[in-house]
């Protein structure tokens, strides 16, 4: 039994999982050469999402995040994680955007590219690892982890095979949701390390309860790397804390780290999550999950599904919602429930309790049919097919249809005043509006707002936690903790908040107008993302008349029947509620 390595993930997995990925760049930086000093093989301190966060939330350039990181942090390699072609997206994007992604996160920091697909879908990795390699990476090949009647050992031996064909540096296997078992982690370790002879990285989560036990049976088995983080951001839906890890490991495989800094580095985190980020910090995240094992459902998104449902006054009907998890799974193909699929079946699992099995199909549903997110593990339910697609076929490889369009998104950039470096052509790819957003605050020089020193404060409590607050320009300062308090159940949220001053794409729009026949109401909260219809045209039942963003995907609204669009309610970029008049048909 070798020595292995740490992965510390405190800066990018752990405060997403427990946090939603609110941890500023400034708090960051505070303990960044400490944590340098510490002896972890890597850092994992980008990627996921984070980037959305940074920009949707934060008000914060994450390519200046990587790069004050790379600045004190020195001697530890930095790495992220990217999800294939998805890149930190929530979609594919062009081969073109992809390969300009890796080549500039490497070029300002990043030294080990994490590369998965949530369908395991090697051929949607290729573009991103072919890239790495050719910059110089380090490449880690992941394979998303779940159970299911198609998840055999040979099943992922297959991956690992598909992987090393690329040349990948190592494998890693990626437990999103703590399903892992110990058992089965030594088995699947072993095989790796017999058959291939590769190095294997583990990567799992507290959720289950399971993770330390999980960790210690593959370093048995001769797991070369492990992913923890420092306590207290560790346990529940986090990775488990180097600190407990530590003493559980066999004497023979500790590698050398200074645990004088690590608890400086965890005094230092205790403080900060009791004084600026404890209103984010739920029990939820925190408790060990029986759901998790019953109905494969990461931590992550089963604390969003509550947040979803309480939003849509529809808590009551969370069982039924986790049961039919499982079902849109199998009708699907069984993907593993990790970025994006787990917010696609979340998603679709919700409206088909609250509105009828298939009802309602969100636009992301129809993608995912159609092939755009790639090859699932196992086939697709024919009539849902066939209800999708009628006669037409879905498509073989997910990034063929997709045109280039990193030159494209560079003049409009232009064309808006926007552009400043390199990096924002690649945000705008990714993010198109909320970046437009963070762009126009960027150019006013609107800057998260502080609480002055001489500010008058006032209290404001979020489910039962203080916050010192202010308002800028009306002697009562900006509010303190902000960026934290916005969008504090989960991230990313459909609507971003802003501080004082700062523009949203639309106000929100309230229509007074009483809601009668005619009238198309939001099925559930969301954002307005594009209006399909004009007043006066004329629309067939189950004509698309808008999108709306909700629980992270695009949702097309319907006409219900046939007629003439009489009034539009709302604008683009709007937030309305379930409920919400969104147009009149007569």
């Amino acid at each position: 039994m070798g020595k292995v390595q740490i992965i510390d993930t405190t800066f990018r997995d752990a405060h997403q999982s427990l946090i939603a990925t609110r941890l500023q760049t400034e708090d960051m930086l505070a303990i960044a050469e400490k944590m340098d000093r510490i002896g972890f093989y890597s850092m994992e301190v980008w990627g996921g999402a984070t980037f959305d966060v940074c920009i949707r939330y934060l008000n914060e350039d994450p390519w200046e995040r990587l790069r004050l990181l790379r600045e004190s942090i020195k001697r530890t390699r930095l790495q992220m994680l990217l999800r294939g072609q998805n890149l930190v997206g929530y979609r594919h994007y062009s081969n073109d955007v992809v390969e300009k992604f890796v080549e500039l996160a490497h070029r300002n920091g990043i030294d080990i590219f994490r590369v998965f697909d949530a369908l395991n879908d090697v051929g949607n990795m290729e573009v991103a690892i072919r890239k790495a390699r050719e910059v110089g990476a380090e490449v880690q090949g992941a394979i998303a982890y779940t159970t299911g009647k198609v998840f055999t050992l040979e099943y992922y031996l297959k991956k690992v095979e598909e992987l090393l064909a690329l040349d990948v540096d190592v494998i890693t296997i990626k437990d999103m949701a703590g399903l892992l078992t110990p058992r089965a982690a030594y088995e699947l370790v072993r095989e790796i390390k017999e058959r291939y002879g590769v190095p294997v990285n583990v990567h799992t989560h507290s959720t289950t309860g399971m993770a330390v036990a999980t960790y210690l049976k593959a370093v048995e088995a001769g797991a070369d790397f492990i992913d923890t983080s420092i306590s207290p951001l560790a346990f529940g839906t986090a990775q488990p804390g180097i600190q407990t890890v530590w003493h559980v490991l066999p004497e023979t495989a500790k590698s050398p780290l200074d645990h004088g800094l690590i608890n400086e580095v965890s005094r230092y985190l205790k403080k900060l999550l009791e004084e600026k980020y404890s209103g984010l910090l739920s029990k939820e995240a925190l408790m060990v999950n029986p759901y998790v094992l019953e109905y494969q459902v990461p931590g992550g998104m089963y604390s969003n599904l509550i947040s979803q449902l309480r939003e849509m006054k529809a808590l009551d009907r969370l069982q039924e919602v986790l049961e039919e998890i499982p079902r849109v799974r199998e009708d699907l193909g069984w993907p593993p429930l990790v970025t994006p699929t787990s917010q696609i079946v979340g998603t679709q699992a919700v409206l088909n309790v609250l509105f009828g099995r298939y009802e309602r199909i969100t636009e992301e549903v129809k993608k995912y049919i159609r092939g755009l997110y790639g090859r699932p593990p196992a086939e697709i339910n024919p009539e849902l097919k066939k209800r999708v697609l009628g006669e037409e076929k879905a498509i073989s490889v997910a990034s063929e249809p997709l045109e280039p369009t990193l030159e494209k998104c560079r003049e409009e950039l232009e064309k808006s005043g926007y552009l400043e470096k390199e990096e924002d052509v690649l945000t705008y790819c990714l993010f198109p509006q909320i970046a437009r957003e963070f762009f126009e605050r960027r150019k006013r020089g609107i800057k998260t707002p502080s609480m002055p020193p001489s500010a008058q404060k006032l209290k404001l409590y979020v489910n039962g936690v203080e916050f010192e607050v202010g308002i800028e320009g009306v002697d009562l300062g900006a509010l303190k903790y902000l960026p934290q308090i916005a969008g504090v159940a989960q991230a990313p949220k459909t609507a971003p908040v802003s501080a004082p001053g700062v523009p949203v794409a639309a106000p929100v729009t309230k229509p007074t107008d009483p809601v009668g026949e005619g009238v198309v109401t939001a099925p559930m909260p969301g954002k307005i993302l594009r209006i399909l219809v004009k007043e006066g045209e004329r629309v067939k039942t189950g004509q698309g008349l808008l999108i709306l963003e909700a629980m992270k995907m695009e949702n097309e609204i319907t006409a219900p029947r046939e007629g003439v669009v009489r009034k539009i309610l709302v604008k683009e970029g709007a937030t309305v509620n379930t409920g919400d008049p969104l147009l009149e048909i007569e």
